[in-house]
């Protein structure tokens, strides 16, 4: 079968993908669930518009890719038709016919001619405003006038008796603007469309009861202790993921008195990565510099009581789209774009490097200390 998406997801993942959107998955849980970063969810999904494709099957006595490569060893053998044909119980005909549609019988190969058969199997039909000029310029132009596909299919009912040829559903219409290799109606008109979506979503798809967001026992930030706010004792810390190209990340943690910053090397975004990661390194500085951890709303960090049970650390979750309210962490990671510009993957990078970029950063003055360097400070602390 041919491959759709990114090379390298196999056809039965390529196939999950679509059972889950079916049932109304986000692309962030179809990712959780394949273990494929979402920019290779959404390019399976977008070819065909979000709109769910059942798994083809072959039609009973059609051959098989086994057949092909029995094929295939039989040529290659040097056996004649009639021969291959009496192993595979099979007419001489069947395999003339076959070896003469894929390049012959010394050009044959059994995968590339059993992905042939399956693209032609295909057979897609022309759809209805692709047969109907008529009927297809009246959708054309009601898109533009900012209609609706629904308000469309409406008008065209009340209109239009059933069997005038006038009268087309609204899946239709979206079929026709999100599928562009149908080459109905034009890209530009999917502007038109008040949801401003790339794709059809399914009809189960909704927010509700979704995985996002829900850390369970999250603590927010307005119950963080008021010497973290006024920064007059350390040990109080923000942190945050820094992302990189390819799906690549470290995570960078600053304590709030000294502007002291940790360097993470993680393997994924995942939340074992992230709590491995910061249980490993924070664990590393002495104890009475691990108070407390100040992170967004990302689910890296939704196993914040692993993450406490291993460092000491108490956990707050700063409120959604605040960044404000963990500053310190997000200069500094302005700060850490000079050494990880973005666009950049960090997939080669190793805790040593990290540890270089850390210091050399923790080594350079900073106005809000009074031009003292973070290291200064935090030496100053443990004295």
């Amino acid at each position: 079968m041919a491959k759709i998406g990114r090379p390298g997801l196999p056809s039965d993942r390529r196939q999950q993908v679509w059972e889950l959107w079916k049932t109304g998955a986000s692309i962030s849980e179809i990712s959780r669930s394949v273990g494929s970063p979402p920019g290779s969810i959404f390019s399976i999904l977008l070819p065909f518009g979000g709109f769910y494709q059942a798994p083809q099957r072959r039609r009973e006595g059609t051959l098989t890719l086994a057949d092909r490569e029995e094929i295939s060893r039989g040529l290659a053998a040097g056996e004649s038709y009639r021969s291959i044909g009496r192993r595979l119980g099979r007419p001489a005909s069947t395999i003339s016919r076959e070896v003469a549609k894929n390049k012959g019988p010394r050009r044959y190969r059994a995968v590339d001619a059993d992905d042939r058969a399956w693209r032609r199997a295909r057979r897609p039909q022309r759809c209805k405003l692709a047969r109907n000029p008529v009927l297809r310029g009246y959708v054309a132009a009601r898109l533009r006038e900012d209609w609706s596909p629904e308000q469309i299919a409406g008008a065209l009912q009340k209109r239009h008796p059933a069997g005038s040829g006038m009268r087309v559903s609204h899946e239709t219409i979206y079929k026709s603007l999100f599928v562009q290799s149908r080459g109905v109606l034009a890209k530009e008109l999917q502007k038109h469309l008040r949801s401003g979506r790339p794709i059809r979503r399914s009809v189960h798809n909704n927010v509700t009861g979704q995985w996002r967001s829900q850390i369970k026992d999250a603590v927010s930030i307005s119950e963080r202790p008021a010497e973290a706010e006024d920064r007059a004792i350390p040990g109080h810390w923000e942190g945050d993921l820094l992302l990189g190209r390819h799906w690549t990340q470290i995570a960078t943690v600053v304590e709030r008195a000294t502007r002291f910053t940790v360097l993470v090397q993680v393997d994924g975004r995942d939340m074992e990565s992230v709590t491995a990661g910061l249980s490993r390194e924070m664990n590393l500085l002495p104890e009475q510099l691990r108070r407390s951890l100040t992170w967004d709303r990302g689910m890296e960090l939704a196993d914040h009581k692993t993450v406490t049970r291993n460092t000491g650390l108490d956990v707050y979750f700063a409120d959604p789209r605040s960044p404000w309210q963990r500053g310190t962490n997000e200069n500094t990671n302005r700060l850490l774009r000079q050494y990880f510009p973005k666009g950049v993957s960090m997939r080669d990078l190793t805790q040593s490097d990290l540890d270089v970029v850390a210091a050399r950063l923790n080594s350079r003055p900073r106005k809000t200390l009074d031009f003292d360097t973070p290291a200064d400070r935090l030496q100053a602390l443990l004295r």
